[in-house]
């Protein structure tokens, strides 16, 4: 049992970043530990794990260029950053490309790094290509500035780059996860994904931006109170650090080309920008200790909410699904519908029971229709009425619906002809939107 996204069955998605995850709950199903607890937190815990590394060697690469001091301010910048505590647990191909690219920048040639190795670094930024293959465009900028600065372009290329393939330790992993065979079909995945976001721009389908948003919005909000000290440290730092400012403007720059924007996609460059922001806090004097208990009480205070507050609702509503499956005696009739915007839950993972359930659909339209609506779209034009016809001529009614707050006063008269009653309520978020209310309620069918 389980669902497949669309992405799945369209060949967007590879198995390299999942795979880490599925043998981890292969290995807990063999010791006979997969309970859903664990299946929900070991795969937070691995990221969060992997983030301490790429954190580390941030740290390390700052203490090789300047010093201990300068590294010590870097590092307090990159883990005093709202964002970072908000993704770096998180699950997202965006997380594992951020963790990659740092961790290849420790072996990139920089002037003064003691561990440059380009075997190494073009390893990493080639798994993260697998990963993720929008990775690459950060370390445009980065390439081109080595194969320019490097004196034998020819022996880099033919030694060290094409080598990569041969003799990278993580070749198995590249020639098993680069395509994707499905229905007899081998599939380049990341031709797929690069023609779905970025030639035929079909992400806008799930919501667009202006294209200044990543200036005048995204980087400003990831950023958060770090923004005044990274303009700071961009005019104090060493000439060397200014492929680090062309890599973050480059990046930004070639993400505001796409319509579908989020706050996501930029993280990658967070830990290019604590660079500068290090250099801000080395060089204060009178006023270092205000900087560093401002920086440090306004991200902790946003990390907190955005982490254990902001948009719990969707996470707690699954606890209670999970203990339907295991608590209730007549679980086997038990099914639930969730009628709330497409994915604003986790699924199986989270109940880890085969029980029946159902959400709103949004895959995008691939056929170029111009009136194409989405199932999610489709309800919301009219919720009472989507119910009556979808469960109309004796359809079995679902025990459970799911819904946000804002719902709730809508379908009431379908809640009370077929004798639901509100279960359970549980605060979402503080910024209710048109489709998202402030709680959520569980109904159950009496």
């Amino acid at each position: 049992y389980g669902y497949l996204t669309w992405e799945w069955t369209e060949r967007l998605r590879g198995y390299t970043y999942p795979l880490i995850f599925a043998s981890i709950y292969k290995i807990l199903h063999l010791l006979g530990k997969d309970s859903v607890h664990l299946l929900i937190w070991i795969p937070r815990l691995a990221q969060a794990f992997l983030s301490a590394i790429a954190d580390l060697r941030l740290y390390s690469l700052m203490k090789q260029l300047e010093n201990q001091q300068v590294a010590r301010w870097v590092f307090f910048c990159q883990l005093c950053s709202w964002f970072t505590w908000y993704c770096c647990t998180r699950t997202l191909t965006n997380t594992m490309e951020t963790v990659l690219t740092i961790i290849a920048l420790f072996y990139y040639p920089l002037e003064g790094s003691k561990s440059m190795n380009s075997v190494k670094y073009s390893s990493l930024v080639a798994l993260a290509f697998i990963i993720r293959p929008t990775a690459i465009i950060p370390w445009i900028p980065l390439l081109f500035r080595h194969f320019w600065q490097e004196q034998r372009k020819l022996d880099l290329i033919l030694h060290q780059f094409l080598p990569v393939g041969a003799k990278n330790p993580y070749l198995a992993l590249t020639h098993f996860c680069f395509f994707f065979l499905q229905l007899s079909q081998w599939t380049l995945v990341q031709y797929n994904f690069l023609k779905f976001n970025v030639l035929q721009d079909l992400g806008s389908f799930y919501g667009s931006h202006p294209w200044h948003w990543y200036f005048s919005q995204g980087f400003p909000a990831v950023l958060g109170t770090h923004l005044p000290f990274f303009i700071h440290g961009c005019f104090l730092a060493p000439k060397r650090y200014r492929i680090f400012l062309v890599t973050v403007l480059w990046t930004l720059l070639v993400y505001s080309m796409l319509s579908h924007k989020e706050f996501r996609f930029i993280y990658p460059v967070l830990p290019f920008c604590m660079v500068f922001c290090g250099y801000s806090l080395n060089n204060l004097k009178t006023w270092k200790k205000p900087a560093l208990s401002f920086l440090f009480l306004s991200n902790m205070l946003l990390a907190l909410y955005t982490g254990l507050v902001h948009q719990r609702g969707t996470l707690d509503v699954m606890t209670n699904i999970q203990e339907l499956s295991y608590n209730n005696t007549n679980v086997s009739s038990a099914s639930v519908l969730m009628m709330m915007p497409c994915h604003s839950t986790p699924y199986y993972s989270h109940v880890h029971y085969p029980l029946p359930m159902r959400f709103l659909q949004c895959p995008p339209d691939l056929t170029g229709k111009t009136d194409y609506l989405v199932e999610a779209d489709m309800f919301y034009l009219n919720p009472l009425k989507w119910l009556y016809m979808e469960f109309q001529n004796d359809s079995p009614l679902p025990t459970h619906l799911i819904i946000f707050s804002v719902l709730e006063e809508e379908i009431s008269p379908f809640l009370i002809s077929n004798n639901y009653e509100r279960t359970a309520v549980f605060f979402h978020t503080h910024f209710p939107e048109s489709r998202t209310g402030s709680h959520i309620y569980v109904y159950e069918r009496k």
